[in-house]
């Protein structure tokens, strides 16, 4: 990311999107942006777009003079996680706004954000609200487009009586501060990003999770994630295969729980983003619980036990080193890892163990807690032993 060339205006926003095939989209979300109230000189537009094609360019060229639009190519295989980054790199502004392709904003959105939450150098990520999205409840096999005059109108009736807020994410206490930092609307300080290198990991491959590891990490340097009642904007529908969504989900959620084991996380990918922000207070009572006293914490705990793979889950932790109930089990000498994870979700692959021991302390959670962690503890292990 760069900064603006000496003696020229800072841009208070870049605005970056990630594309591939989805035309009528991007060409509705491009009409919107060129609507704003805010100056045009005052943002720019960057799409990482991950193929070559003429029709995009096409587009694009329609919005010659309206925007200040830039357009980053690759012939690399899709991955929004690259495409986003491919946009970061090129990005000036003050304000950096994630936009998926398939959002359109009413004309005062830009201006809004800015003025109540930037306007003063606040160093805060603010996730905007997307209307219509429904969180990859259901498949969609075809679209109907309308001109950009019916969208118009729509954004219009909406904003009628102070704006829309219907976004499900506003109906419930924020307690997991990354949880609702979905990127498909969601804006950050590019300082902010430059300082802790907040591009996108690409190790997430095909739907979901990336946003979720990258707001994470957001919340790890100490910013506040906020969502903005008054920043909206709608989501248009595209073509979605629920079944494989839901398949790369689970595999990108195994890797965020790898790279970052702690409790909310596999609690996310045990139950789902939303659904673990809504549960988080319970749950993090449930662990004192089953610990049983201050100090102590439960843990996964891999190992060798005469020459076997093994998993224990519901080992009584201290945070130093292998517990010992454990400990007297390993192999003397063998590797061992200790994770701090209850098991309701883990980072190893099917049948990676030969058996995985189900400890005492693990079977004091609540039901729906434990019957996760059998479920898991049963993909993870060819065999399951509850101690």
């Amino acid at each position: 990311m760069s900064a603006a060339p000496r003696g020229e205006r800072a841009l208070k926003f870049s605005i970056v999107i990630p594309y591939k095939q989805r035309l009528d989209n991007i060409r509705l979300a491009l009409a919107s942006l060129a609507e704003q109230t805010l100056d045009a000189d005052e943002f720019e537009v960057i799409v990482g777009a991950m193929e070559y094609a003429p029709e995009f360019t096409e587009a694009c060229r329609e919005f010659a003079g309206r925007l200040r639009l830039t357009a980053v190519h690759s012939a690399a295989d899709w991955q929004v996680g690259l495409a986003r980054n491919l946009a970061l790199r090129q990005a000036t502004g003050e304000i950096v706004v994630c936009l998926d392709a398939d959002m359109i904003l009413p004309p005062d959105c830009l201006s809004t954000l800015y003025e109540r939450y930037y306007a003063y150098g606040q160093r805060v990520c603010v996730a905007g609200q997307m209307i219509d999205y429904d969180n990859n409840a259901d498949d969609v096999t075809s679209v109907t487009v309308h001109p950009f005059a019916h969208y118009r109108e729509t954004l219009a009736a909406l904003s009628e009586g102070g704006g829309a807020r219907s976004d499900p994410r506003l109906s419930a206490e924020h307690v997991i501060p990354w949880a609702y930092a979905w990127t498909a609307f969601v804006a950050v300080p590019r300082v902010l990003a430059e300082e802790h290198g907040l591009t996108f990991d690409l190790a997430f491959t095909g739907y979901g999770v990336e946003d979720l590891e990258w707001a994470y990490r957001i919340a790890r340097t100490g910013t506040p994630i906020v969502m903005a009642p008054e920043v909206w904007g709608v989501h248009l529908p595209h073509l979605r295969n629920v079944a494989a969504n839901r398949e790369t989900e689970r595999r990108n959620y195994r890797y965020f729980v790898g790279k970052w084991p702690e409790y909310d996380v596999e609690l996310a990918a045990a139950f789902g983003d939303f659904e673990a922000n809504g549960l988080a207070r319970e749950y993090r009572a449930a662990l004192r619980e089953a610990a049983g006293a201050p100090g102590l914490s439960l843990a996964a705990v891999r190992g060798s036990v005469q020459g076997e793979e093994t998993l224990f889950l519901g080992a009584l932790s201290d945070g130093r080193g292998v517990p010992k109930d454990v400990g007297a089990l390993l192999d003397t000498g063998a590797p061992h890892e200790v994770l701090p994870l209850a098991g309701l979700a883990l980072p190893y692959e099917d049948g990676a163990f030969a058996e995985c021991r189900v400890l005492a302390p693990v079977t004091r959670l609540p039901d729906r807690y434990l019957d996760a962690v059998l479920a898991e503890a049963g993909r993870v292990a060819r065999a399951v032993r509850r101690d």
